[in-house]
């Protein structure tokens, strides 16, 4: 396909993190973009904020007329059912019709591409990577799966010569991209709906790695059975972050690279997971030629992503934590986060499970993450693409947690439940709709300050 001779672009799902990217990046370079999506969100208003026209009603009637023409591209997300009537009728038609991966992939084959792969840490890496690229100069676009606060967007720059793409396992999309380097940072078992089983993603992995011939250009945590240049922090590794402190709520550390050491970098994303995907990105870059002194100037101004540890409030008396993770290893991670930075102080997570198959897999695993936070407070799971599954559901959950101090409770009574709470730390957690919930908490909480 030559992405030059389509003149519209129509998306099914365009709400979606990575489908409103491509939409973005379609409308900077002149392209008509329009699109459906089921309901509307604060993701939705941006992309209308700049000219692209959405609705939310299944209707072949509200796709704009000039859709109905032979240069039209058409993507859809996975979440969308095959039942949906735009879709049928752009297939009757016999529409180019593409999923996201197959359009990054399109997109990525005449660039030089860097692809971030791995069960967790995808968003954060490939977000430091495109703010130091863009950053040091170079004709980059950077398709991100969450808001940079950088940018206040999930699309860093408009270049033309190169890409960074988060290389996703889901439905093994990330086979269609074409990387020049790449990196994994995991490879935990998850998405057990498409794969069946871990072996099955291990081995998806190894497909995705060995699209780099030359193993100079792929980045592996250490630990992970892949050949590449290991990446690790306080570890033995080609690229090694070590002498680790914390001042004033940012990390102050050391690099080891093959030719050099960089002191006294600055990084401010606490968590020793977000530390290891910015020596990730550190690495890359540093393979492409990127001077070091940008790296540093890029590590020191990132602000973070929406979404990933985000602050809404950071007083004194009252922290409050916005976070994305949704599985048992990024619950994890955010718990030793907040433990670092609030070790003495009593904390309370929100979670809303997401997608009732994951919930099942790792039923055991989500109660033992959960269980290491003082207070819990569990909304019912989040379906998103999936029909309901007979006794996975947040009771299910609850009861497994060892820790006495949880209740299950409703979108409608949680506010007042967590304005009850003797907490003074409170982190909300999860990939569904509790990202809705964030704004309404943030103003409560305030009133009690």
């Amino acid at each position: 396909m030559n992405l030059n001779q389509i003149h519209n672009v129509y998306f099914i799902g365009i709400g979606g993190i990575g489908m409103s990217a491509l939409a973005r990046y379609f409308k900077s370079i002149g392209k008509n973009v329009s699109g459906y999506d089921k309901t509307e969100t604060e993701l939705t208003k941006e992309l209308e904020s700049i000219g692209i026209a959405i609705h939310f009603e299944d209707s072949i009637s509200a796709i704009p007329k000039e859709y109905y023409q032979e240069n039209t591209l058409v993507i859809i997300t996975p979440a969308v059912p095959t039942s949906h009537s735009e879709w049928n009728y752009f297939i009757e038609r016999e529409y180019d019709i593409k999923k996201r991966a197959e359009v990054l992939g399109i997109i990525t084959k005449d660039t030089f591409c860097f692809a971030v792969a791995g069960t967790h840490g995808k968003t954060t890496t490939s977000s430091i990577l495109g703010h130091i690229l863009y950053e040091s100069g170079a004709d980059v676009t950077a398709f991100i799966g969450g808001i940079v606060e950088n940018y206040n967007s999930n699309l860093i720059g408009n270049g033309k010569t190169v890409t960074v793409v988060e290389a996703d396992e889901f439905d093994r999309s990330f086979l269609h991209l074409h990387p020049n380097i790449a990196c994994v940072t995991s490879t935990d078992a998850d998405h057990l709906d498409i794969y069946g089983d871990a072996a099955s993603i291990e081995a998806s992995f190894h497909e995705f790695a060995d699209k780099i011939e030359d193993k100079t250009k792929l980045f592996v945590a250490k630990g992970l059975l892949l050949d590449g240049v290991t990446v690790a922090v306080n570890e033995e590794a080609v690229y090694k972050a070590f002498n680790v402190r914390i001042e004033k709520s940012q990390y102050i550390f050391d690099v080891q690279t093959p030719t050099e050491i960089i002191k006294d970098l600055q990084f401010g994303l606490p968590g020793k997971h977000n530390l290891t995907n910015a020596l990730m990105a550190l690495a890359m870059a540093k393979t492409y030629g990127s001077p070091t002194e940008a790296i540093a100037k890029a590590l020191m101004s990132f602000k973070g992503i929406r979404r990933r540890f985000s602050y809404q409030i950071k007083t004194d008396d009252l922290v409050y934590i916005d976070d994305y993770a949704h599985h048992p290893t990024e619950i994890n991670a955010v718990h030793q986060a907040v433990r670092e930075l609030y070790p003495n102080k009593k904390i309370l997570a929100i979670f809303q499970p997401h997608l009732f198959s994951r919930t099942r897999d790792f039923i055991d695993d989500f109660a033992k993450s959960l269980a290491a936070f003082d207070e819990v407070l569990l909304l019912d799971v989040y379906p998103a693409r999936e029909l309901p599954v007979e006794g996975v559901n947040s009771k299910w959950l609850l009861d497994k947690i060892s820790n006495p101090n949880k209740k299950l409770v409703s979108k409608t009574d949680l506010i007042p439940t967590i304005l009850k709470s003797e907490a003074r730390i409170i982190v909300t957690i999860g990939a569904g709709d509790i990202g809705e919930l964030v704004k309404p908490i943030k103003a409560a909480l305030n009133e009690t300050i």
